[in-house]
């Protein structure tokens, strides 16, 4: 055990230095600027004050616009089918038709579920057909709306530069969204409010808003409003949507805020060929079912890009360009909680953790020195040393402090001393026993080894148990208790031979004073 060789006595001494450089930045004021790779760990919202918003995502306004999409794809099989029905209706989770030809029902049905395998066709005594999706299609459906709102809620937040959000679902249609520093959430609200559903409609020339309240509106047109009050007729089917966009940027143009965009090769493609086919006809530029702008086509553009104008200011083009960077929403949020964390308080918490770790650390450090001496001595070094290490960690992993992380920091406190207390005590057992003092520091380390691998390995089973299935504040405390026992058994093992090899080598002790 006293015969440690220098690579290995490197690595330990390697180990310990870059942990205390990583953790200096933590000890360092907010005044003082610091590289991007070099800095502190970052506090939650419980600990730096910020905004919590609970959002519920409106699953069912997707299904209900998932059924009209069904309910035109079926007036256009029974269309071309030459199949005659009344009362087609969409409801909340299903598409009803009457039909009251028997054939005729027959045909529709077998149409109906070629349309779309997600879907199951019934009947009932009437000679109604219903149209819904399968329980499993529907579940299935309403994960991805839930998944795909959670990243595109992180897209846009990461847009704001707001340090280190917490995004995650909460229920089965809820939205739980964290923000660290942020004590103004009037501008998240506002952008994770907007759907950003972006569409470039072709505008119907040969009917007029007047016809079509009359009711001259054929089924491939639809009327709707424009931002600056005009009403027009356009084509239910897009050109091509905003999926396709893979760039949004705010501009000038004329002295005029606009913001300018760029499509994929299939979107460049599809507005390529519908602006070349439709020079002198207008383009209508929807967002959010109203149309923002709608310009004349005065001649093709092939690029894969163009701009958008309106009444923008250089704020709402900025804001636009980066829904649209970030992409639209399936479904609409609704902001059902809002709190705020005051920065006070959060100090408040910091403040109180700190001390409540001072306490801890004085009691383990007086109970050390009193119980071992020297060797309490040796103890409480590796104990500072195990906390420079745990925030070295945290900092280089970029890991979130929160107050219950705090309490992990005091729960390893504790624990780092343990593995300690089980190689001191076998070293008594061992000098009672008659063994030589090198002998006894030796086998005190080899025989509690296994020990100290078994009480500490159930603990870090429970912490995974913790993080795996915890959310929010318990996770924060399952990494701090994860890390903070690896870096204990570092400390409290590795270092602590290497303390009491360098006495033994030194001093050469014939009683070891524990």
């Amino acid at each position: 055990m006293y015969k440690l060789s220098p690579t290995r006595i490197y690595i330990i001494l390697a180990i310990c230095l870059a942990g205390i450089f990583f953790a200096v930045p933590n000890f360092l004021g907010d005044s003082v600027k610091l590289p991007s790779w070099w800095h502190p760990v970052n506090l939650g919202l419980d600990l730096q004050g910020g905004s919590n918003l609970l959002l519920e995502v409106k699953i069912d306004d997707v299904i209900k616009e998932r059924m009209g999409q069904i309910e035109d794809e079926a007036r256009q099989a029974m269309r071309e089918g030459r199949i005659r029905y009344q009362n087609l209706k969409t409801g909340a989770d299903s598409v009803k038709v009457k039909i009251d030809n028997l054939n005729s029902r027959s045909k529709a049905i077998s149409a109906f579920r070629k349309m779309n395998p997600d879907v199951e066709v019934t009947e009932n005594a009437d000679g109604v057909i219903e149209i819904r999706y399968k329980e499993l299609a529907l579940n299935e459906l309403k994960l991805k709306i839930i998944d795909q709102s959670i990243e595109i809620v992180r897209r846009r937040v990461d847009e704001t530069g707001t340090t280190e959000p917490s995004i995650q679902s909460q229920g089965s249609d809820r939205i739980a969204v964290q923000l660290p520093g942020e004590q103004n959430p009037e501008r998240i609200k506002a952008l994770l409010g907007k759907t950003a559903k972006l569409s470039f409609h072709l505008v119907d020339s040969r009917t007029t808003a007047a016809d079509a309240r009359r009711g001259k509106l054929s089924n491939s047109s639809r009327l709707i409003n424009s931002a600056e009050g005009e009403t027009l007729v356009i084509e239910r089917k897009p050109v091509v949507t905003g999926e396709h966009l893979v760039d949004a940027r705010a501009a000038f143009d004329g002295g005029m805020p606009i913001v300018s965009f760029k499509f994929d090769n299939y979107g460049g493609k599809k507005f390529g060929e519908a602006t070349q086919n439709h020079v002198g006809e207008r383009l209508a530029i929807v967002l959010d079912n109203e149309v923002i702008s709608a310009p004349n086509i005065q001649t093709a553009i092939l690029g894969g890009s163009g701009q958008i104008s309106g009444n923008f200011t250089v704020e709402s083009a900025q804001e636009l360009a980066l829904l649209l960077r970030s992409g639209a929403l399936p479904a609409p949020l609704e902001v059902l909680e809002e709190r705020t964390v005051g920065a006070g308080l959060g100090s408040d918490s910091i403040r109180e953790g700190i001390t409540a770790s001072v306490i801890g650390l004085i009691a383990v450090v007086a109970f050390m020195l009193a119980a071992y001496g020297l060797f309490g001595v040796f103890t409480t070094v590796t104990v500072f040393l195990n906390l420079f290490l745990l925030l070295g960690v945290l900092s280089i992993m970029g890991a979130t402090l929160t107050l219950p992380g705090i309490a992990g920091i005091i729960l390893t406190i504790g624990m780092a001393v343990d593995a300690n207390v089980l190689i001191f005590e076998r070293m008594r057992e061992e000098v009672k026993n008659g063994r030589s003092t090198r002998d006894a520091a030796e086998a005190g380390f080899n025989e509690a080894w296994s020990t100290i691998v078994d009480s500490n390995l159930t603990t870090l089973v429970a912490a995974f148990v913790l993080l795996y299935f915890g959310t929010g504040p318990v996770r924060g405390f399952a990494v701090t208790l994860a890390i903070g026992i690896a870096t204990s058994m570092f400390t409290s093992v590795t270092v602590t031979r290497l303390i009491i090899t360098g006495w033994l080598n030194k001093y050469k002790p014939t009683k070891l004073p524990i």
